[in-house]
This record gives structure tokens, C-alpha cells and sequence, in this order.
């Protein structure tokens, strides 16, 4: 549905895909307010340390560029090919771009978007284009915890994911024990050998799950186990190893990405005991593992694993490292046909789904028909699009930003990355 300037948009959630959206419409003319939960970059800055897999070049959009060279004529990019850690991306890139005099007088740090709905519709209310010209009503709270409302003809959310994780238990649900400890149990990427080294040395940790996160974690537990005496780390994934496996982290042949396929080769070694070096480290592997319930034994966590190697394992902390989930209640009374599976708006996943490469290099934007849901004027954006799936990169999100608004600007040659100029 087309939706004409100077209308007012609400993004919510101050990422690379949230900040990409705002600055696209300011350019277009739309007055933006941005509503982020904490501070701009805030998912990226709680595992700062970690280098992103893909180089700089396929993070930054022109127009960004253009909007970041006209605010500061000594403002210079990282090189395309550059390899950033997440604190680097936000601190050289995102955070001067919230501060650009295009966004920053629309931008809202430490302001938690509770719900969003129509002012005179509810959920139930099927109404046709009378809905979407009726205006979205949000409901926000800010940091001392006062609510207040605010109005928008047009919302994107672009939240994300990290911050909800899925259970750790059997079938997706808690496992016993889970909740009551709940606060030794880890479900992000910590700062192993830096800020956090001492909540880990000499510690056995478990850490569950076998993507890319689980991965960067064994990896630099390996490394602290080699500088750390009494440093141990078992590693439960839940899908048992081919004969033919390199090892529980599938690696794909002739990867584009080096930081993803060095780790991957990394965490493969360390699942057969070794570490960065090829020296000996102290890593236990357990595929076909899955945890069954957490209690407590001695002041630790007495963690009973099922499978193919059943028994309680006494450990000092668990990484849980099992994926993120989409938090769809901020939009619970809107239409939003949802996929079963994923989490994610169906059309998006759908497309997904038929795009079986196990390489996320190689996933397309099939149309812009991808992006709508039944909801007029709403759209979902950026890694919560994908729901469940964990294969989004901030290159797909750029896309998303350049065709939605081609939809809400109702052309289709609408492209301002194609004509912007660093």
C-alpha cells in the first residue's frame, strides 16, 4: 500500500537494518521516529568482541556513505574487505550514523516499544483499506518506566531476534531446572577472554548447541583451557556425526566468508580436542546429546544429559547456544500471517524455504511481494523477518530496505542506492 510523504514511519529497533530504514525514508521525505529498547547497535554491542563473518563492503549501504561523508568531510569508511568486530561496526559506522542531522533528532535510546495496534481497530476487526488508513497507536516506555503513546501511519519492525532465546530442554520447551537457573545459564556470545575471563577460568562450562555461536564459544574456551589450568568444556550437540564429518560445524567448500570457514575448521578441532594451536585441549564432544533436566549438586549445576551419551554432568556454568526467537507480541494485535515453523511472516518464508543453499551467500530477495503482510502498512525487516532461520545477513536486509520502499513509494525503479555517490 502506498503511503505519501511527509507521512510519519516508526522504526522500531536502532540496527544496521532499523538505522537503513530510517535513513531511506528521511531521504524520501518521510518524518522517521526511531524507538531502540537500549542503545543504537545495542544486540551487536552485547557480543562486541566477536568478528562478523562478513566484510565491511557487504555491511554499508551508499546512502549511508553519502549521508555519513555530508556530515563530517573527514569521516573516512573501513576498506570493503575489512574484517570488523561487532563493537567496531557500531563504533565506526552506526553509532555516527544515528548522529547524522538526518536521524538524530527522530531517534529514541532506552525506549521500549511494549505493543503495537490500531487506534480504532482491533485484531478482530477486519476492515479492509478502512484498516490500513487508520493510524497505528504504540505504546512505549521509556527508561524511569513511564508510559506514553505515540502515533505513526506506518511501522517497521525491525527488532530482531537476540535477547529471546529458545529453551534449552527437550522439544524446544524448558527443561526442568532451567527457570530456577535460569541466571547461570547463558544464551549469547560472552567475553571469554576479555571482560569475563574470570567467570570462566578453571570453570568446567557445558555449552549446548551446534551453530556458529556454540562454535566462536568452544573455540575461545579451547584457547582459555590452554591458559588456564582446571579450565574444561563439554560440548553437547544434538545431532549425531556422520562417518564422513569434519566435525559437528558443517563447513561449505570453497567458502566466501574466511572468518566463518576459519571458524568452523577452529571449532571442529577443538570437538576432537584441540585447540587454536593444535595443542591438547581439555574439549569434550558429545553428539547426539540432549539436555533432560538442571538441578543442583555441591553449589553446581548437575546437568543429566540424554542420548547417545546419557549421564549427569556437574558444571560451574552453561552457554546455551540453541538460537533466538521472534518476541511477536509487540505486534499480537495486528495481522500477521506467521509462518508454523519459523516465527517469520510467511510470504518471506516461504521464499526461504525454497532456497535450499546451505550457503546464506547465495539467498535472494524473491520480489517485493515477500516483504507484505495482511496488515497494511506494517512490515517486518531485518533478522526478525527470518524468524527462527539464523541464515540473515545485513546485505538482505539492505535489500528488504530498497524494496519496501518501492512499495510504500509505489514505484518500482525507486532505487536510491543506485544513485547515491560517496
Amino acid at each position: 500500500m502506498a503511503v505519501d510523504t511527509p507521512a510519519t514511519i516508526a522504526v522500531l529497533g536502532a540496527g544496521p537494518i532499523g538505522l537503513e530504514a530510517a535513513l531511506y525514508g528521511r531521504y524520501l521525505g518521510y518524518h522517521v521516529d526511531i524507538y531502540e529498547r537500549g542503545r543504537v547497535g545495542e544486540n551487536l554491542l552485547d557480543f562486541g568482541q566477536v568478528a562478523l563473518f562478513s566484510p565491511f563492503g557487504m555491511n554499508r549501504s551508499p546512502l549511508a556513505l553519502a549521508a555519513l561523508a555530508a556530515q563530517d568531510e573527514n569521516w573516512r569508511p573501513p576498506a570493503d574487505d575489512a574484517i570488523l568486530t561487532a563493537r567496531q561496526f557500531v563504533d565506526v559506522y552506526l553509532r555516527p550514523l544515528s548522529q547524522s542531522d538526518l536521524l538524530i533528532d527522530g531517534l529514541h535510546e532506552r525506549t521500549r516499544v511494549v505493543a503495537v495496534g490500531r487506534k480504532h481497530f482491533l485484531k478482530t476487526d477486519v476492515a479492509g483499506k478502512d484498516r490500513g488508513d487508520d493510524p497505528f497507536l504504540l505504546l512505549l516506555e521509556d527508561e524511569q518506566g513511564t508510559e506514553l503513546l505515540a502515533a505513526a501511519d506506518m511501522v517497521i519492525d525491525a527488532t530482531g531476534t537476540y535477547g529471546n532465546p529458545n529453551c534449552l530442554g527437550q522439544g524446544g520447551i524448558p527443561a526442568p531446572g532451567e527457570r530456577a537457573f535460569a541466571g547461570r545459564i547463558d544464551h549469547g556470545l560472552p567475553d571469554i577472554l576479555g571482560r569475563e575471563r574470570r567467570s570462566f577460568a578453571g570453570k568446567h562450562v557445558l555449552v549446548v548447541g551446534a551453530g556458529f555461536s556454540a562454535a566462536a564459544n568452544v573455540v575461545a574456551l579451547a584457547q582459555l583451557a590452554g591458559e588456564e589450568k582446571g579450565t574444561r568444556v563439554t560440548w553437547a550437540t544434538r545431532d549425531e556425526l556422520a562417518d564422513d564429518a569434519p566435525g559437528p560445524i558443517p563447513r561449505i567448500s570453497g567458502d566466501r566468508l574466511i572468518e566463518r570457514d576459519r571458524l568452523a575448521r577452529l571449532a571442529n578441532a577443538a570437538a576432537r580436542g584441540a585447540d587454536a594451536g593444535g595443542k591438547t585441549a581439555p574439549v569434550e564432544h558429545l553428539p547426539g546429546t540432549m539436555v533432560e533436566r538442571i538441578d543442583e549438586q555441591n553449589g553446581r549445576l548437575a546437568v543429566r544429559v540424554v542420548g547417545a551419551a546419557a549421564r549427569t554432568i556437574e558444571v560451574d556454568r552453561i552457554l546455551a547456544n540453541v538460537g533466538f526467537r521472534p518476541d511477536r507480541s509487540i505486534y499480537r494485535e495486528l495481522h500477521v500471517h506467521e509462518c508454523y515453523a519459523t516465527e517469520g511472516p510467511i510470504k518471506l518464508a516461504a521464499s526461504l524455504l525454497n532456497q535450499p543453499s546451505a550457503d546464506c551467500l547465495d539467498q535472494r530477495l524473491a520480489g517485493t511481494d515477500v516483504l507484505l503482510n495482511p496488515e497494511p502498512n506494517f512490515y517486518v525487516l531485518g533478522a526478525k523477518s527470518y524468524g527462527r532461520n539464523s541464515k540473515f545477513l545485513i546485505s538482505m536486509g539492505l535489500e528488504q530496505v530498497r524494496a519496501m520502499y518501492q512499495i510504500i513509494g509505489d514505484r518500482a525503479d525507486l532505487d536510491l542506492y543506485a544513485t547515491a555517490r560517496y
